[in-house]
């Protein structure tokens, strides 16, 4: 039954040439003929008569490798100024268009020079940018980030997570230490962020030093 519609198939692709492609009658022979090669390979290496097996998507690899874009953790101005760079951005971002996303919010932040979430939105580009390692651009926007509002939640956030996925354990788990400590007990983010450091402290292991007891 299946090569009855494969060779249905191959009978409309060559009526379709002839006709509505209107193909010269002289390239009529070599159009039937490329046809016909496909149809000789398909039987060589085709199997019509398998069953269907379907393949699970592969899952997706644990560590801290995020989807940055989905894990502002409500920490961005979804509404204001920056939403629609941010949006652009992020549009970029999934297509792998790295460089065009950084260069976005390049030009928000030519606008809303100091918006913070701008700042953290570039710094979260460039990361991705650099096939996600730190590097000194990330960084200093990250910095002009937290010098616009020393108080928001997401300079630290986002830097520590770029910090993790480069490897750098340690410095990752000081900056949300940090942003912990001086998080109020009630803060959307404050949840995600215990579950991050508990699995990056168990990373860590015995890298980190012991604790300081605290005093009586």
């Amino acid at each position: 039954m299946i090569w009855l519609w494969v060779m249905l198939a191959a009978a409309l692709t060559v009526a379709g040439m002839v006709w509505l492609g209107r193909l010269p009658a002289a390239a009529r022979p070599l159009a039937g003929a490329a046809v016909m090669l496909g149809l000789a390979g398909y039987a060589l290496q085709g199997s019509p008569a398998l069953p269907g097996k379907p393949v699970a998507a592969p899952a997706e690899p644990e560590g801290f490798g995020d989807a940055i874009a989905d894990q502002r953790q409500g920490m961005a101005d979804r509404f204001g100024p920056a939403a629609q760079w941010l949006g652009m951005s992020d549009g970029f971002a999934r297509t792998g268009k790295t460089e065009f996303a950084a260069q976005t919010l390049q030009q928000g932040l030519a606008r809303y020079p100091d918006n913070v979430d701008l700042w953290v939105g570039l710094g979260n580009a460039l990361v991705a940018h650099g096939g996600g390692v730190m590097s000194p651009a990330a960084a200093l926007a990250f910095d002009e980030a937290a010098k616009r509002d020393p108080t928001h939640p997401a300079p630290p956030f986002f830097a520590g997570l770029a910090l993790a996925q480069g490897g750098d354990l340690k410095g990752a788990e000081a900056v949300w230490s940090e942003l912990l400590a001086r998080s109020p007990a009630d803060a959307p983010w404050r949840g995600d962020l215990e579950m991050r450091l508990a699995q990056l402290r168990q990373a860590l292991g015995s890298q980190l030093p012991p604790a300081t007891p605290e005093a009586p």
